[in-house]
C-alpha cells in the first residue's frame, strides 16, 4: 500500500469539511470589516444570535434529550426557573430600550 493510499480520509476531511467552512469564514471577514461595531445590522444580528441560543436552550430543558429525560421533574424545574431568571437579566441588557445612542452594554 502506498502512503499516500492511507491518508485520503484525512484529505476527503480537507477538501469537504475544513475548505468550505473556511472559505465562508474568510467572506464574512472580508463583508464585516468595514461594519461599525454599533451599527444597526450588527445589533440585530446579535439579538438574533440571542434568540436563538436562547430557543435552543429553551427547548433542551422543555424536552430534555435522553440523559437529561432521567433527571426527576422537580429538579428539572428548579433548573429552569434559575436558567431563566440568569438570562432574563442578560435579555433585559438589549432590550428595545437600548439603542445606538443610549449604549446599554
Amino acid at each position: 500500500m502506498t502512503p499516500l493510499a492511507d491518508l485520503w480520509p484525512y484529505l476527503v476531511l480537507i477538501l469537504c469539511g475544513f475548505l468550505p467552512n473556511d472559505l465562508w469564514r474568510m467572506l464574512g471577514v472580508i463583508v464585516g470589516h468595514g461594519v461599525a461595531e454599533n451599527s444597526e445590522l450588527l445589533i440585530w444580528v446579535r439579538a438574533v444570535a440571542i434568540a436563538l441560543l436562547a430557543g435552543v436552550i429553551a427547548k433542551i430543558v422543555v424536552v430534555p434529550p435522553s440523559a437529561l429525560a432521567t433527571i426527576l421533574l422537580q429538579s428539572a424545574w428548579r433548573r429552569s426557573v434559575a436558567a431563566l431568571g440568569l438570562t432574563s437579566r442578560r435579555a433585559n441588557r438589549f432590550s428595545s430600550v437600548c439603542s445606538p445612542a443610549r449604549r446599554c452594554w
